[in-house]
């Protein structure tokens, strides 16, 4: 595994890896696992990047490396591949030396050799498009986490219309409005901080409507679950003090009975008479 410095050892190297395991299946191999930890006696001793076959059945310890493979390189490739019961193979941008080269011949390891400009281009593109992402991911989860549940109604009915329409259109028509219009709304929001001054596109104001609308709903839930909570402790608190006033009430209709009883003697006396 290559720790070079420069676009980010970890990051290239997980770059120069999916780009190694696209070439491999491109030539014939089958990825069989990737990671393959080496245990002797229990005891883990090392890793290989990955385990391929080819087409004819042969196994492959794999190593990867983001730049090029120099003799220890070369040692480390073929003493991990003979633990594992494999045949060495690299794939790299070639050799530091000569030395590595001729090693590499004479112990039969196998090198896949990626000119510079492939793969570091590939690395590149890798990793513009990744942080792109992250980038966007991060946007989208300050809008969810940022989210004030304090919003207006004319704010949320602009936020509905949006997010519940497919078009800028059918949401402009939902508010009354022309697309000019709500073109306005929209920037009026984003004046306020409800949507983010980067959500310029209407694809993107919707995505964050959607969030903002979910989110509320999601509070909503929330507000409604602690309400109902509340009013069934108010009902346990209710039922308790009624709990405690049954004894009483118990003993007042014990004596009430009594009271009763002795005026029913009474009377079956005076009949009697």
């Amino acid at each position: 595994m290559s720790h070079q410095t420069g676009l980010s050892a970890r990051r290239r190297w997980v770059a120069s890896e999916k780009i190694a395991l696209g070439v491999l299946e491109e030539l014939g191999y089958s990825i069989v696992e990737t990671g393959k930890k080496i245990i002797l006696n229990g005891i883990e001793v090392g890793e290989v990047d990955v385990v391929a076959v080819d087409s004819s059945n042969n196994m492959y310890a794999i190593e990867v490396k983001a730049g090029r493979i120099d003799v220890s390189g070369v040692r480390q490739a073929f003493v991990n591949a003979m633990i594992l019961g494999a045949k060495p193979l690299v794939v790299c941008k070639g050799f530091t030396d000569e030395a590595a080269r001729e090693l590499a011949e004479k112990l039969g390891v196998k090198v896949i050799q990626l000119s510079d400009v492939f793969l570091v281009e590939s690395e590149e593109i890798y990793t513009i498009v990744r942080e792109a992402i992250e980038e966007t991911l991060t946007d989208y989860l300050e809008a969810f986490y940022g989210f004030n549940p304090q919003l207006k109604q004319e704010q949320l009915d602009v936020l509905y219309a949006i997010y519940s329409s497919q078009t800028i259109d059918e949401a402009a028509g939902k508010l009354g409005l022309d697309p000019a219009g709500l073109a306005r709304k929209i920037d009026e929001l984003r004046k306020q901080g409800v949507i983010p001054r980067w959500a310029v596109k209407y694809q993107s104001v919707k995505r964050i409507a959607t969030i903002i609308i979910n989110r509320q709903s999601v509070t909503s839930a929330l507000e409604e679950s602690r309400k109902l909570i509340e009013s069934v402790k108010q009902l346990e608190e209710q039922l308790k003090s009624i709990q405690s006033i049954l004894p009483l009430i118990n003993q007042q209709l014990k004596k009430l009975h009594e009271v009763v009883s002795k005026l029913e003697s009474s009377v079956r006396v005076e009949e009697s008479k």
